[in-house]
């Protein structure tokens, strides 16, 4: 899965690095998008089964797939279901695509939308105006959703829509901050995909949200959600972009709270039914497993990190540092596993990176000359950022090997340049398209 594997270990801690990226890779594999819906759907001669509930098939099936993982989940519901799929689309990312035999593929923008995004929107909608009384609509949602599944409230262009996109992008808001904002400008999102749908909903739900908050992936798709218009004016006004958001948006939101525009779904329905099948949690456990199996013990330091990346950096190589020096908390070697979503603040220019990638480099310092350890920071989608890489992975000779190349930490830190360094580094680490999106994870070595 890690193409760059040899060069990574080319020098320096080789075997805590070694060890770190066999742990990264197995919970990537495990949380494999197609082998999580196999285990958690079953279908009878006229059922199907999710998580021990029943729903009997009594007329035709049909499948919309949303997110990074919409692929390998849709291919998984292909093979459960065969020729009793009726119709269905898939909308993932460009790049993240594979052969359906039965569900039309449509890839799109992420992080920013475009216009396929919107006509994968379209497609979902006039499939899901054909479900029946008698009949099923599955759901299949995982991370990317928000950008790859868009359709703007009327007076409010996809040029609209990518603007503001942009600036919550930019502005260091949290992922159910920017959701807030995402579903109270949308015609599909916070539950109104689904407010209307007139046979039973099955939504199969991959979660890449800290905190696992079901109206939070993909901005709510097919649940109910407890923000308001208010909620999102006051989180651009949080972050200094409401006079800088396109006029549509704030005339929208002026309206919507003086009650003149559609609020998203709050109440739950009786038709819909939202499973959550596998998250930043479970993947935490699948890297403790393998650890575990490798002989080192292991520990979830948390699944629900947050914050700005190069503070969690700094925080996480503190503990590493103690760790080493004095063995507390805990006695080494040990394995420290992280989970969750950290954020990058961008003010001005910026180089090139992602908070993987800063997360990583800021941790560098604090573990200068510890020999024998590593941190690696990755999105499990295989991106991070706006770049090719999935993330990060430093050790004990970074520090000196960026200095020996005449690299300021600090100065690439506070550019947010930090690909070009861990590049030079040789700490880049690059997957590829994972197909899969459940959060970024943290794997600290001390050995």
């Amino acid at each position: 899965m890690i193409k760059n594997r040899d060069e990574i270990l080319s020098f320096g801690d080789v075997e805590a690095k070694d060890l770190a990226l066999k742990i990264i890779e197995h919970a990537i594999a495990k949380a494999d998008p197609y082998r999580i819906v196999k285990e958690s759907v079953k279908v009878g001669d006229d059922k199907i089964i999710v998580e021990g509930k029943s729903f009997k098939i009594t007329g035709d099936i049909y499948v919309v797939a949303i997110g990074k993982a919409s692929c390998p989940m849709a291919k998984a519901i292909e093979e459960l279901l065969g020729d009793r799929i009726k119709e269905g689309v898939a909308i993932t990312k460009y790049g993240y695509s594979m052969p359906l035999s039965r569900i039309k593929v449509i890839e799109a923008g992420h992080p920013i939308p475009d216009e396929n995004s919107v006509r994968g929107a379209e497609k979902a909608i006039k499939i899901a105006e054909k479900v029946g009384e008698e009949d099923i609509l599955i759901v299949l949602v995982s991370g990317g959703g928000s950008a790859l599944f868009v359709m703007p409230e009327d007076g409010i262009s996809l040029e609209d829509k990518i603007r503001i996109n942009e600036l919550l992008l930019r502005s260091g808001a949290k992922i159910h901050e920017i959701n807030t904002v995402r579903k109270h400008i949308s015609k599909v999102k916070g539950g109104k995909f689904v407010k209307d749908a007139r046979g039973e909903v099955i939504a199969l739900i991959i979660s890449d949200v800290v905190g696992d908050n079901l109206e939070v992936i993909a901005s709510g798709i097919t649940t109910k959600d407890p923000t308001t218009f208010e909620d999102a004016y006051r989180i651009l006004k949080l972050h200094s972009i409401w006079d800088k958001v396109p006029e549509s948006v704030r005339k929208h939101i002026e309206l919507g709270m003086k009650g003149l525009k559609e609020e998203t779904l709050k109440k739950d329905l009786n038709n819909v039914h939202n499973f959550l099948i596998c998250s930043s949690k479970r993947v935490c456990e699948f890297a403790c497993e393998k650890a575990e199996e490798l002989g080192y013990p292991a520990y979830i330091v948390t699944s629900t990190l947050e914050g700005e990346a190069k503070h969690a950096g700094t925080v996480i190589s503190s503990i590493v540092q103690e760790i080493w020096r004095n063995n507390r908390p805990f006695r080494k070697p040990v394995v420290l596993i992280f989970g969750g979503e950290t954020t990058v603040t961008i003010t001005g220019k910026a180089g090139k990176g992602g908070p993987n990638q800063e997360l990583a480099l800021s941790s560098a310092k604090k573990i200068a000359e510890l020999r024998g350890c590593c941190i690696v920071s990755v999105d499990t989608d295989g991106t991070d950022g706006p770049t090719d890489a999935a993330g990060g992975i430093v050790d004990s000779y970074t520090v000196e090997v960026l200095e020996a190349n005449g690299i300021d930490v600090d100065e690439y830190l506070n550019n947010h340049n930090t690909y070009e360094a861990l590049k030079i580094a040789k700490g880049l680490i690059f997957t590829g398209a994972t197909k899969t999106n459940v959060n970024s994870m943290v794997v600290a070595v001390i050995l």
